[in-house]
């Protein structure tokens, strides 16, 4: 028998490790803010995104994958979907009842993705209806029961026309409603960020916020509509003896899809606005959000901005701005302003907002008039970042200071409990070789120890990803926040981390 050399209890454990954190790929996302219908601001934003797209390992959630999973639009008609649903019922009348079945399934993917209405609850009806029907022609009583309750659990009264439907499944259908009067109801109470919202169920409206209905207990698709925002799509299963929901429209309803992902800004609130892009990148599940927009100042140049948002921390990372005029950017303004997103670097031509001062050029207008506020900041004259304004940057900022000590000593706090994970790791990793061992050099699945090991190493080694991921991550947030806020010449900080069979480490080196 050849000689297959035994892989290490860390060589196993690192492998785990490393197929864990190949799935966490950092992922950026790029959203306008403004007037969404703006012509203008969607082209320079979707500008700004190609160039951005097109630098080497820019991992960005692409405008089309952005659409898919916040608004999943059909890629067919009403009328399209109607002449399917047609094509069904022949299917069905000539006995291709298969067919049928494959084409109703098909339709019914796409009219879950139609806008909600009474159109849609009309299409939606007749699919789960000619359902009803061709189950029973194949004997499924069971599913041609359900098809019919899809219907009947939102309009209870609904009537089947006698000249389409037989009188054995009139009957049928009769029963099925009798049975679903004494069913057990569960109140959905539903409720809206913006008062009066319609309540789509399945696409059929059922009332305004605030509603509640009594429901057969289940899986219901949800729409919330008021005027122009609309709401996430979204599955609700109604249990219990009470299934409460808040919907925050006002949220939802600012990000639209189309024709460039954005969040509709138009009252100008800034902290609303960063506050829901930081939101947008939970649920969409990226690290960094970029938002671009146009200022128009009262007075002077139009600048095309660009802010740079944590996820996590929720905090501004950096941003930066160029003017513009017209319809399009200049080419080499774009370049210098992905730089800056990407690298923090500051080209002369690229005007970044002062932290220091507190406003950017293109606040201007408000920042005039203000140096007598009290604030003892002089804000009639921004940094421009260029080499001559860099030599007279303020002192360091002991805010962001604070905060750089406290990022690096959670990070490393987190990397020395990664460690701890490690050890514990190792015990399991230990008996589980000897369960192999014990079992011939195999993992038995009927060995209820080995299997209780297996899954204890692999809880260990998630929370072990976790840690060093963002123990790392925490360490160079802190070492960049020092660094932002340090003097134009900072002292050099050095940082390192190791891990081997023995753990995990960090260290941190420099003039603090």
């Amino acid at each position: 028998m050849p000689f297959r050399p035994k892989p290490s209890a860390f060589a196993l454990l690192l492998c785990l490790l490393c197929a864990t954190a190949s799935r966490a790929a950092p992922h950026r996302l790029v959203v306008s803010s403004g007037d969404c219908r703006d012509a203008e601001l969607s082209g320079q934003s979707k500008a700004f995104y190609d160039a951005l797209r097109a630098r080497p390992e820019q991992h960005l959630l692409g405008a089309p994958e952005f659409a898919e999973r916040l608004f999943p639009a059909s890629s067919r008609s009403f009328e399209d979907l109607q002449r399917q649903l047609d094509a069904a019922q022949d299917q069905f009348y000539e006995g291709r009842n298969a067919r049928a079945s494959q084409f109703l399934d098909d339709a019914l993917r796409d009219i879950r993705r139609l806008p909600p209405g009474e159109p849609r609850w009309k299409l939606f009806a007749h699919a789960q209806l000619l359902h009803g029907l061709n189950h029973r022609a194949l004997g499924k009583t069971k599913d041609s029961d359900a098809a019919f309750l899809q219907v009947l659990r939102l309009q209870p009264k609904y009537q089947l026309d006698p000249d389409q439907y037989a009188p054995s499944i009139r009957q049928a259908f009769e029963k099925l409603r009798r049975d679903l009067a004494r069913t057990p109801k569960v109140k959905l109470s539903l409720k809206s960020t913006l008062p009066a919202s319609d309540v789509y169920l399945e696409g059929l409206s059922v009332g305004q916020t605030p509603l509640t209905l009594e429901l057969p207990a289940g899986a219901y698709e949800l729409s919330m509509v008021k005027g122009d925002a609309v709401s996430f799509p979204r599955q609700v299963q109604a249990q219990g003896a009470d299934t409460p929901l808040l919907v925050d429209l006002a949220y939802e309803g600012s990000v639209t899809a189309a024709p460039f992902p954005c969040l509709s800004a138009a009252d100008g609130n800034e902290e609303r606005t960063w506050s829901h892009a930081v939101r947008l990148g939970g649920t969409l599940g990226v690290e960094e959000v970029i938002v671009v927009r146009l200022e128009r100042p009262s007075s002077g140049p139009k600048w095309f901005a660009a802010t740079v948002l944590n996820v996590d921390g929720g905090q501004k990372l950096r941003e930066g701005g160029f003017k513009t005029q017209g319809l399009d950017a200049p080419g080499e303004a774009l370049s210098a302003l992905v730089d800056f997103v990407t690298t923090g670097r500051s080209p002369s031509n690229l005007v970044v907002m002062n932290n220091a001062n507190g406003k950017a050029p293109w606040d201007a207008g408000s920042a005039r008039g203000t140096s007598g506020s009290g604030t003892g900041a002089d804000l009639t004259a921004p940094n421009l970042l260029s080499e001559d304004a860099a030599s007279d940057a303020p002192g360091p900022r002991t805010g962001l200071r604070t905060a750089s000590y406290v990022a690096v000593g959670a990070g490393v706090a987190a990397l020395g409990g990664a460690g701890v994970v490690r050890l514990l790791a190792q015990k399991d990793l230990n008996g589980l070789e000897d369960r192999r061992a014990a079992n011939g050099g195999q993992l038995v699945s009927t060995d209820a120890r080995a299997v209780a090991l297996r899954d204890s190493l692999v809880g260990k080694s998630h929370i072990m990803t976790g840690l060093l991921v963002g123990g790392g991550a925490a360490v160079v947030t802190g070492a960049v926040l020092f660094l932002v806020s340090s003097p134009s010449e900072p002292a050099p900080v050095t940082l390192g981390v190791t891990a081997d069979e023995t753990g995990a480490a960090a260290s941190v080196s420099g003039s603090f």
